[in-house]
C-alpha cells in the first residue's frame, strides 16, 4: 500500500520510504514530519551519527530543504529521546544495525508514527539492510524513483563512481549516481 491520504488513530505505526540516491527520500521524510509539525504534533528528528554531509545538527536533502536533527549512535539512543513524541522521523536507516527494526517496532506500539527512510539497496544492488526487514514489518511503503545520470529513464540503482569496495561510503554526487536498470553497472566480484 502507498502512502495513505488518512492516517489511523489510537495507534502507532511505521512508514518507510525507499530507493536510490537522488531519488528524493529525506525531501519527503521532510515534507512529511513539516506537515506533522503544521498539525501541532510533537516532531523528533534522528539521523546516525556517521553522516555529517551537510551538517552536523540537520536532516538535509540533496536540494537543501533541511530540519534540525538529533544526531545519535546506535538506534537503541533513539528511545531515550522519543517520550514526548508524537511523530518520529529517521533518515538514512541504512547506516543502522538491525536494532532499528525492533527499535521502530517499540516506538510504534507505544502509539508513535515513525518514519523511516533508507536506502533500499546498495552500490552493489543488493538489499541494504535493515531496510528489507522494515519494509516487511511497515504499515506504509513508499518507493522513490530517480532520474538516470547517464540516459534520463527513471531509476532505482545507485551508481557508485570510486573503486572502494567498503560498503558504507557516505557521500554525495561526488561519490554517487543514480542509474536505471539499462545504465547500471554493478561493480566486478572479487
Amino acid at each position: 500500500m502507498t502512502s495513505p491520504n488518512i492516517f489511523p488513530s489510537q495507534t502507532g505505526w511505521i512508514e518507510v520510504i525507499c530507493g536510490s540516491m537522488f531519488s528524493g527520500k529525506t525531501e519527503e521524510l521532510i515534507r512529511r514530519l513539516r506537515r506533522a509539525q503544521i498539525a501541532k504534533q510533537q516532531v523528533e528528528i534522528f539521523k546516525p551519527f556517521l553522516d555529517d554531509r551537510y551538517g552536523e545538527d540537520y536532516v538535509v536533502s540533496h536540494n537543501r530543504q533541511r530540519l534540525a536533527s538529533t544526531r545519535v549512535e546506535n538506534a537503541r539512543e533513539i528511545l531515550d529521546h522519543a517520550d514526548e513524541a508524537q511523530v518520529l522521523g529517521i533518515d538514512e536507516a541504512q547506516f543502522f544495525s538491525e536494532d532499528l527494526i525492533s527499535v521502530c517496532q517499540e516506538l510504534a506500539n507505544s502509539g508513535k508514527r515513525v518514519i523511516v527512510a533508507g536506502l533500499d539497496t546498495d552500490y552493489r544492488g543488493v538489499p541494504f539492510e535493515p531496510m528489507p526487514q522494515l519494509m516487511a514489518v511497515a504499515e506504509y511503503l513508499s518507493k522513490t524513483l530517480a532520474i538516470c545520470m547517464t540516459c534520463g529513464n527513471p531509476a532505482h540503482f545507485t551508481q557508485r563512481l570510486t573503486s572502494s569496495t567498503e560498503r558504507v561510503v557516505v557521500g554525495a554526487e561526488e561519490v554517487y549516481e543514480a542509474r536505471c536498470r539499462r545504465c547500471f553497472e554493478p561493480p566486478s566480484e572479487s
